[in-house]
């Protein structure tokens, strides 16, 4: 094995100089390019999360405590299903494992993304800049919602992914759906359930009523989405089983492959 040290030393007698710069081998296939699809979504919805959305909000309609009409969500609802859905493509074709460095990369991601943030809004605004106050507006977070996005997207994202492998350990090639469906159901729910609970207040949700909503809402909604996509995912994923060239049986259980 050749020693890094020893190539900036010159060549020895016998030994011929390399011919061109060293330089480590990236592993080919699209994995790093779906993580990097994966943590864009979820810095862009993060910070789409900041804002609170309301739709027919001169309706008020309720059944039971549960209030149907105005629907309350964030402004993030029609992107943050596709971090879930390249989740499950994830789980679904490189594993367990490999799903999990994603989603530890995320979360650095994420939290690079809130100190850049907060280091950018309080340094000193030049003369010239008149929006200093627009700018902490649109992407100051609270320590509420940076603690609700982090541990919503940790332990939804762990969830989803662990469901899904366990399922497929059981059922192997067979019944995508019910991997996909089910790691859905379990991941986004624990997601929404512990970010609306943690951030609810944040946005502007103060009532029991609308705390409900919000999380039915959410969780209805994403789920919605993964079974409207399904056949679009279930085609990425026949694509990728195809052309991964390492897509084999594991050796050890799903979530210790």
């Amino acid at each position: 094995m050749t020693d890094a040290n020893t190539l900036d030393q010159p060549a020895e007698s016998g030994r011929p100089a390399p011919d061109h710069a060293a330089f480590a081998q990236v592993a080919r296939g699209f994995y790093p390019v779906i993580v990097a699809l994966f943590t864009a979504t979820l810095i862009i919805s993060n910070i789409c999360a900041t804002k609170g959305v309301e739709f027919f909000a001169d309706k008020s309609v309720m059944l039971g405590p549960v209030q149907i009409l105005p629907i309350a969500t964030d402004g993030a609802f029609f992107l943050f299903p596709l971090a879930y859905i390249l989740g499950d493509v994830l789980s679904e074709v490189y594993g367990f494992r490999a799903t999990r460095h994603a989603i530890y990369t995320g979360f650095a991601a994420l939290l690079l993304t809130v100190g850049a943030f907060a280091i950018a809004i309080r340094l000193p605004a030049a003369g010239f800049y008149e929006n200093q106050e627009a700018f902490r507006t649109v992407i100051g977070t609270t320590p509420q919602l940076v603690l609700a996005g982090l541990a919503g997207y940790f332990v939804g994202q762990l969830l989803n992914s662990a469901t899904l492998v366990l399922i497929k350990e059981r059922t192997k090639e067979k019944h995508l759906w019910a991997r996909l469906l089910g790691s859905t159901v379990v991941g986004e729910f624990a997601d929404t359930l512990i970010f609306c609970s943690i951030a609810a207040t944040a946005i502007g949700i103060d009532s029991w009523q609308s705390f409900v909503n919000y999380v039915i809402v959410g969780f209805l909604w994403k789920t919605l989405v993964e079974i409207i996509v399904m056949p679009i995912t279930y085609r990425v994923i026949a694509f990728l089983k195809k052309t991964e060239p390492t897509y084999a049986p594991a050796k050890a259980d799903a979530l210790h492959d």
